[in-house]
């Protein structure tokens, strides 16, 4: 994966785990809201349904309390509650219903083959057995139970909501009931409701979530798109630096060949012409002219060997940087009169290819700063080298200069292109210039050592 792929994941990512947990949260507490919202309405349903059902059979014992307080209760009054009873309705579902305390019906509005038989084993569907737990809550007072019973009007087993008394003289259990279809629609409905919130809700997280991972996208993009164009400028001007050098050098170099060793050779090879003809006419100077140009052949020898150790040091490959370093130490001591302290340990230089000489061209440049711009009378340099790092340090007693101010300005190689060769090898570059003492601190790590097979 590239990197700028990368860099898009890293922003999109997180932004759809975090739009994920979200999502995540708002389902759970919608879901916890819409059972909470579920069980109140079922509660307030099932109020109103309690009240109801203990108005019904509070009307139904001020129906019956004539035959049942006379104290007769003989079989004809008996006879004539359950009758009473029967005739009790609301709607066609809505009826009453009598059992003994040994889970015999007695009377059964809607189901009249019930009645005679023995219930007290009778369970619903969910193995509740019906007519001991209506015999228990009627003596206990509480009165309410609920149950599945099958239903009239559908002929379908249906939760359902029972009211019981007992009419303890008799020994009889007297209560009525309300099917639950309408709770559950209504709990349902608000459950569906829920849903749908949570449907609608997700829809529109989704629709946020798009849009965000676009912007992030289309950010990215265009984030990489500037950082292309900003690299290609930079290249560009890393381009046309390296090209503006190269001709810097080519033209340093043309000059000290037309200035010095062509005007030189020029010089040799009339002094050789010239040595020529007084030979040929027998004049007696000629060998003089002769060792004169021969003398001069070797400056310009000379003068070639230091045009050749300007471009590369050749203690660079024989005998190594701090060799190199020290040579050209001496040699910038000679000709620029400055005095020049030299320090260097014995190290192993395991440094990467092409690093010994950045530092050379560093202290090379370094140095030319000094002779041009610092107006200094001593010089120090020390190369110090450890198993994990090289250190090089140059320090002039100068005038000083502005930092900031002079990595700005882009001048010749200048300390940018310094930084740049220090960085490149993994290196760290402090320099620090005050009036009287300027230092330049380089620490460049030294590669592994390579281990035996």
């Amino acid at each position: 994966m590239l990197l700028k792929h990368k860099i898009v994941a890293l922003g999109i990512l997180p932004l759809v785990l975090a739009i994920t947990v979200i999502g995540a949260l708002v389902i759970s507490l919608n879901r916890q809201l819409g059972d909470q919202q579920a069980q109140l309405i079922e509660d307030s349903i099932l109020a109103s349904k309690r009240a109801e059902l203990k108005n019904y059979v509070e009307m139904a014992q001020s129906l019956i309390a004539p035959l049942y307080d006379d104290g007769k209760g003989d079989a004809r009054a008996q006879q004539q509650v359950l009758e009473e009873l029967r005739k009790l309705s609301f709607g066609i579902n809505g009826y009453f219903f009598v059992y003994d305390r040994q889970g015999r019906s007695l009377m059964h509005a809607r189901q009249s083959e019930l009645v005679g038989q023995y219930l007290w084993d009778m369970k619903d569907p969910q193995g509740l057995p019906v007519i001991q737990a209506l015999l228990k809550s009627a003596e206990s007072g509480e009165g309410f139970q609920r149950y599945a019973w099958n239903k009239p009007s559908s002929g379908q087993v249906t939760d359902k909501l029972a009211y019981v008394v007992m009419l303890d003289r008799w020994g009889w259990m007297l209560g009525t009931g309300i099917y639950l279809e309408d709770v559950e629609r209504a709990t349902q409905q608000a459950r569906d409701e829920v849903a749908q919130g949570i449907h609608t809700t997700m829809q529109a997280i989704a629709a946020i979530a798009l849009v965000a991972v676009l912007l992030v996208f289309a950010g990215g993009i265009t984030l990489n798109v500037s950082e292309h164009r900003l690299a290609d400028k930079k290249l560009q001007r890393l381009n046309q630096r390296i090209v503006s050098l190269q001709e810097e050098e080519r033209s340093r170099v043309s000059r000290e060949l037309h200035d010095g060793i062509s005007q030189l050779l020029v010089s040799i090879k009339f002094q050789f012409e010239l040595a020529s003809h007084v030979l040929e006419n027998g004049q007696e100077n000629g060998l003089g002219i002769l060792k004169n140009a021969t003398d001069r052949l070797g400056e310009a020898i000379g003068e070639i060997r230091s045009i050749s150790h300007d471009l590369r040091s050749s203690l660079l490959d024989t005998l190594g940087l701090p060799a190199a370093i020290g040579q050209l130490a001496a040699e910038f001591e000679q000709r620029s009169g400055l005095e020049v302290a030299y320090r260097s340990n014995e190290f192993d230089c395991r440094l990467e290819n092409g690093a010994p000489v950045s530092l050379f061209r560093i202290a090379q440049e370094a140095l030319t700063n000094i002779e041009r711009h610092a107006g200094a009378k001593r010089v120090a340099i020390t190369l110090f080298g450890s198993s994990q790092s090289l250190r090089l340090t140059v320090v002039d007693d100068g005038m000083g200069f502005n930092v900031p101010q002079v990595e700005r300005g882009h001048t010749g190689i200048g300390l940018r292109n310094i930084r740049e060769r220090v960085e490149h090898f993994g290196g760290r570059l402090e320099l620090t210039s005050v009036p009287g003492r300027s230092e330049l601190d380089i620490l460049l790590p030294m590669t592994m050592p390579a281990t035996e097979s």
